[in-house]
């Protein structure tokens, strides 16, 4: 409701302020809204085309929301230049008003979050959400005192202006993640290296590990592969249960599939040989 009122707001009182922290809030609702649809489809069991399951689609979702979100920022800016160019009349006290109702909403939805645990990481996203959504409202009862009080017109696209940076920063930061899951890429407080030493330092009849790669399907589903070459006599199956336990216990890997080299692994022919795979 806030949301609609600050949309219809914005539009009647003139005010680029308004639309923008509209804006603000419907890309947040957005993106808690296709959060929760891509952790649900995420859900869904795996198949013959789709041998992981659904896992990565909240990624492919945020990597999504976070260009929308850089095309919602490309309008405002658009808007804002048009308006420092030609300023246009703004009706200051319903824009205030309207503000000020987006303003007391956030208020009490904040606190209203910050009352749960947190260590629950769904809260503490919504809750950045609602602190955005708070700053844009607080941006936007500013841009109404201005005009109001001082017949500032510039404030309002200043202000708009401000808060496209601050839904520039969240989509930012969510593109960058989501491709880096995309891309593959080593999952944040991973190295190779690290996982290749500490898994031949405390595996014992582990003779070296090589070949290491570590990715994630989502945000929290890290997986492996790696080969492993052993001391004389240590049986395969008992070695892949305590690599197992190490990259579970040390970096919460819970899905590898670890080769086992009988003699020097040539990196070239690095995919011949038998091969287990952990669950």
């Amino acid at each position: 409701m806030t949301l609609v009122a600050e949309a219809v707001g914005g539009w009647i009182s003139g005010s680029l302020a308004l639309l923008a922290d509209a804006g603000h809030m419907l890309v947040d609702a957005g993106a808690l809204m296709f959060a929760w649809l891509g952790a649900y489809f995420a859900r869904r069991p795996a198949d013959a085309l789709r041998s992981f399951g659904y896992a990565r689609l909240e990624v492919l979702v945020g990597y999504t929301n976070a260009l929308t979100q850089m095309l919602l920022v490309a309008w405002i800016i658009y808007e804002a230049v048009g308006r420092f160019l030609q300023p246009a009349p703004i009706l200051s006290g319903m824009m205030l008003a309207v503000a000020m109702a987006g303003l007391l909403v956030n208020v009490f939805v904040l606190r209203v979050l910050g009352g749960h645990d947190h260590d629950d990481l769904n809260s503490a996203a919504a809750r950045l959400h609602v602190i955005g959504d708070l700053l844009g409202s607080i941006g936007a009862v500013a841009a109404a005192v201005l005009v109001g009080q001082f017949d500032w017109l510039w404030a309002d696209p200043a202000i708009s202006i401000l808060v496209s940076l601050l839904i520039l920063n969240s989509a930012w930061r969510l593109l960058r993640r989501s491709a880096h899951i995309l891309l593959e890429g080593v999952p944040e407080g991973i190295e190779g290296d690290v996982v290749k030493s500490r898994l031949e330092g405390d595996i014992d009849g582990v003779r070296e590990i090589h070949h290491v790669h570590v990715w994630q399907l989502s945000g929290g589903q890290r997986v492996a592969t790696l080969h492993a070459r052993l001391e004389d006599g240590m049986p395969p199956d008992a070695a892949i249960a305590r690599i197992q336990a190490g990259l579970r216990s040390h970096f919460r890997i819970t899905h590898a599939t670890v080769q086992i080299d009988t003699e020097h692994c040539d990196q070239a022919g690095c995919n011949a040989g038998p091969a287990a795979r952990l669950k």
